[in-house]
């Protein structure tokens, strides 16, 4: 008799995991397919059309498993409750990399790539060497700490040696390059919560003390205008816990509406404040268009007839509007697109101040620069 009861009770839990299988199954392939997703800032595959000769080359199978991962029923729900799991029963400090204190998210960055750091001050030295010397006139370099810098001795989480980094790009880039330091200038609520750039209406005084360095003053009356859409950072998917969205807000003022944007991918102008990319996955792509190889900015009231060439990653995309006050012209070159062999076929260095300006991530991992 009891035999029977534990056959009828294994026979019901198969039962009942089949069906809900069957159930997850059916409603995976019923609903309408979700575009994208907010939280991972990405595109989520379609269901592939179905052929004999897709399904011959082995094509239709692939594209259907990366379907049925990404459009898996509670897929955030889930990868939430794992997140949460690993923080709260497994006491693991981190998800994906990526950390939570005091609100913020960050993600490891860890240990330091002295090589890494090393090819990048020797690319800069390349392209001092090959486009600046004898032509350009004053070379400047500062870096951007990321949000570990802030976050990561407080947690107990290991992080970076950043006065190593610093003295690294020093002993390689000294004298000839003139150092500008950042970090006494920023602090942790200079960023967002859920991403890893800083926050544009938080950077006036460093934009100020930036341009000072350089022999360039700036004023301080902006608007600030907040997008209503919520931001969603980077981290925010990476993170998979519930946290509050950032709000996105940009600065404007009555001379920045006469400054002149001139993509070079496109050919085209296009607005210092790119609205239309307020509907795409990543809102700081509002700043410039995002990542953009070449563009410049022209400011016909500028406070002097100045020119500024910035090497630079996407942290510059939101501090150079507000540098363009104090020049007639910005040009900023992103050699993680526009490899450093052809800058000279686009870019005249003849007269203008240069400035290296890359967070310690790109620095730490600066394969990406070409």
């Amino acid at each position: 008799m009891r035999m029977k009861q534990e056959k009828l009770q294994q026979g019901l839990t198969l039962a009942l995991l089949g069906l809900v299988g069957l159930g997850l199954a059916a409603w995976a392939w019923l609903r309408p397919a979700d575009a994208l997703s907010i939280s991972e800032r990405r595109k989520l595959a379609q269901k592939p059309a179905l052929s004999v000769q897709s399904v011959q080359s082995g094509q239709w199978m692939q594209k259907f498993e990366s379907y049925s991962l990404d459009q898996f029923p509670l897929r955030d729900t889930l990868r939430g409750l794992k997140a949460a799991v690993q923080l709260g029963v497994f006491c693991q400090k981190d998800n994906n990399g990526v950390y939570l204190q005091n609100g913020y998210a960050s993600k490891l960055d860890y240990p330091l790539h002295t090589d890494s750091v090393e090819r990048a001050a020797d690319k800069f030295l390349q392209l001092q060497k090959t486009y600046l010397e004898g032509k350009a006139g004053h070379v400047y370099y500062a870096l951007i700490p990321d949000k570990n810098y802030f976050m990561a001795p407080a947690g107990g989480y290991p992080a970076l040696d950043y006065e190593k980094l610093a003295q690294t790009m020093r002993q390689k880039l000294s004298p000839g390059m003139t150092e500008i330091d950042l970090f006494s200038t920023l602090s942790l609520n200079c960023y967002y919560r859920t991403d890893p750039h800083w926050r544009q209406e938080a950077l006036v005084p460093t934009a100020q003390y930036l341009a000072g360095q350089m022999g360039v003053s700036l004023g301080d009356d902006y608007s600030e205008t907040t997008l209503q859409r919520p931001y969603y950072g980077l981290y925010y998917g990476y993170a998979a816990l519930p946290m509050q969205p950032d709000a996105l807000t940009y600065l404007t003022s009555a001379r920045m509406a006469d400054y002149t944007v001139t993509n070079y991918e496109s050919g085209r102008e296009s607005p210092v404040y790119d609205l239309d990319k307020a509907a795409g996955n990543d809102l700081y792509e509002v700043f410039l268009s995002g990542p953009v190889s070449l563009l410049t900015i022209q400011n016909p009231h500028a406070r002097s007839h100045r020119e500024l060439v910035i090497f630079r990653d996407s942290f510059g995309s939101s501090l150079a509007p507000l540098l363009a006050e104090g020049y007639s012209e910005i040009t900023l070159v992103d050699i993680r697109y526009l490899p450093s062999a052809r800058v000279g076929q686009f870019v005249d260095f003849t007269g203008k101040d240069v400035l290296f300006l890359y967070s310690t991530q790109v620095l730490n991992n600066s394969e990406a620069l070409k």
